[in-house]
């Protein structure tokens, strides 16, 4: 068992190291590696964050998707830490995605915001992350509670087609740079892009494996701390 907690230890740091280290290659290949766009400019080069980050925010929903499915089928504390530890990167992606969407829009649209169809639905998944973290956070950690969490976690991954959809059903001014209908990319720039997904990839399971690990030992804690209140307990009443 020690063996095999320190060979989770050691990955977790490999996961965690490769994360930093794809995180700082990114960062140089954008901005001193990729040329600066014609029409955007240096703005331009948020594109290789915000991409990445809205992938990783899918990542973080479909771990929160899983996690809660597979609660509702058998409660586990391991799948409810699951789902917690995904609606929490959801959150952190999904702001970063909603940050450095309306920097773009700025100069691309003229207007910071507008309601286009993948920024409402983008929003409106993102607050459905919010609201499952307040849950968690506020009205206990009962088994009813994350019964409840648990199908809001499902709620918001039905969002997710619609999201990624958007676009091509309702039209709307957001690009499809990847495909080529933005405009393409020049080599250095598809490098910088793909870094930037590897990076963010590692990083976002890196971050839900830490959450796992951080909710799983809670719960642990919080089973010991009670059983050891029933040996009390037992004890006062056998005195």
């Amino acid at each position: 068992m020690a063996a095999v907690r320190r060979t989770g230890d050691f990955v977790f740091l490999a996961f965690l190291a490769l994360s930093a280290g794809l995180l700082a290659l990114t960062v140089h290949w954008a901005f001193i590696i990729a040329p600066i766009e014609a029409q955007m400019g240096f703005v331009q080069k948020i594109f290789y964050f915000h991409a990445p980050a809205a992938y990783a925010f899918y990542l973080g929903a479909t771990g929160c998707f899983i996690g809660s499915l597979l609660y509702l089928v058998k409660p586990t504390d391991g799948r409810d830490a699951l789902a917690r530890a995904g609606a929490e990167v959801s959150i952190l992606f999904g702001l970063m995605v909603l940050v450095t969407g309306p920097l773009w829009a700025a100069k691309s649209w003229g207007h910071y915001w507008t309601w286009d169809p993948r920024l409402t639905t983008s929003m409106l998944s993102w607050l459905i992350y919010v609201a499952y973290v307040v849950l968690r956070s506020f009205s206990g950690d009962g088994p009813g509670e994350r019964k409840f969490a648990a199908a809001l976690g499902i709620l918001g991954a039905a969002n997710l087609p619609i999201i990624h959809y958007s676009v091509r059903k309702w039209g709307g001014a957001h690009p499809e740079v990847v495909t080529g209908k933005g405009g393409g990319l020049q080599h250095d720039m598809k490098v910088a892009f793909f870094i930037g997904l590897a990076a963010f990839t590692f990083f976002a399971v890196t971050l839900m494996w830490a959450r796992m690990r951080l909710e799983l030992v809670k719960s642990r804690l919080a089973r010991a701390e009670e059983d050891a209140v029933d040996l009390g307990l037992d004890d006062r009443t056998e005195t």
